[in-house]
């Protein structure tokens, strides 16, 4: 079996970072008028910045494809024949330009440079990109691939645009009801933001610099014993169970904004933590690790508010990680979904601290249905 070694790492960012106060003029205002909802989640989430690929006449920049195939050229800045050698593709996304064709051969098209490849397109959440890496990591470990490149993306703000909502504003005003957004749909809008990251993946470490060595990928789903918490393209009913987009009218997608992007937040609160914790203990000693091998903890959250709750639960676990082995850019680069690891990772990558021998815990949970990775990587 080989070693496994993320040897670059990059990321695109569409456009000039958006602040909290310019969100609106972005995503436009439901019914003309401000959110109520914006406030309170900008001041749980503490995100400062984000980005959009959009103008603030709401027209597109970049699609998910263009924003990922760029990430991926950034890799090749310094020898860009050296995309030619890569030979598997694997991008993961929330937020795909189409249900079909798949989001990753939607990429290498944008690659022309590129060489006919396989190509992978895990489905899911933000948890499609951690898929993303390890399908390729397994793939360089039993010697079926020589190079990869893998991706996270998301280009989630087009489903975020005020219009998208009006019609069931209209329905809601005429029945007399109060106009407002309901808060499951409201609140998304000011937690997601648009980007793309990539790793490049190798069985030697790079000689000339850094090198992270893959030591391990874990992951799990709950969806056997819980119902869904995020979901698109359907409407989550009484009993628990999705009502899909294909079973409504075309009025009815409209006037329910059925392809809207929802989370049931109480749910949320109640699950998405603790059950991140369930396999930690299982999964640590199956490797021998403990809290106290590591020197950096990357966690995906969608917002500051988890913070304390995912702390305490390590310390409940008798597993206490320093808030000063703690690293995140959440507050700067907005929640980027199945990018947002990725963004991560690559902002520690290249800002200068990391030292050979350093151990990194990558951790990505995914609301949807309650699905969660875990990776541990080595400085090399």
């Amino acid at each position: 079996m080989s070693k496994v070694y993320i040897t670059k790492t990059s990321n695109f960012l569409p456009n000039s970072v958006v602040s909290n106060d310019e969100m609106e003029e972005y995503l436009g205002f439901i019914n003309e008028k401000k959110s109520r909802s914006k406030a309170l989640v900008l001041r749980s989430n503490k995100i400062r910045e984000r980005y959009y690929a959009l103008t603030k006449e709401g027209k597109s920049t970049h699609n998910n494809a263009d924003l990922t195939s760029l990430a991926i050229k950034n890799l090749f800045t310094e020898s860009p024949e050296e995309i030619k050698d890569v030979d598997l593709l694997c991008c993961g996304t929330s937020s795909p330009d189409q249900m079909m064709p798949a989001h990753g051969v939607m990429v290498h098209g944008a690659l022309p440079e590129m060489n006919p490849i396989e190509v992978i397109t895990p489905s899911g959440n933000c948890c499609s990109g951690m898929h993303a890496l390890k399908y390729a990591f397994m793939s360089l470990t039993i010697g079926d691939k020589n190079k990869a490149i893998c991706t996270g993306s998301e280009r989630i703000s087009s489903f975020l645009r005020s219009k998208h909502y009006e019609e069931e504003v209209k329905q809601l005003s005429k029945l007399e009801e109060n106009p407002s957004l309901a808060f499951e749909k409201d609140f998304l809008r000011w937690m997601l933001s648009d980007g793309a990251g990539a790793f490049m993946l190798e069985t030697e470490p790079d000689k000339k610099g850094l090198s992270l060595r893959i030591e391990w990928i874990e992951s799990v789903s709950y969806a056997n014993q819980e119902d869904a918490c995020m979901y698109m393209a359907t409407d989550k009913l009484s009993d628990g169970k999705l009502k899909s987009y294909m079973e409504y009218s075309p009025n009815e997608l409209l006037e329910q904004s059925i392809l809207s992007i929802k989370q049931d937040a109480k749910q949320l609160d109640g699950k998405i933590v603790e059950l991140s914790f369930v396999k930690v203990p299982e999964i640590f000693k199956k490797h021998n690790l403990s809290s106290e091998d590591l020197d950096y903890f990357l966690v995906h959250m969608s917002s500051y508010y988890f913070e304390n709750k995912i702390a305490q639960h390590w310390d409940d676990l008798g597993m206490h990680i320093p808030k000063e082995k703690w690293f995140t850019n959440l507050s700067t680069k907005g929640n980027v979904g199945a990018g947002s690891i990725y963004l991560m990772v690559d902002e520690l990558f290249n800002n200068g601290t990391l030292k050979k021998g350093e151990k990194i815990l990558l951790v990505v949970p995914e609301s949807t249905r309650f699905s969660y990775a875990y990776c541990l990587l080595t400085v090399c």
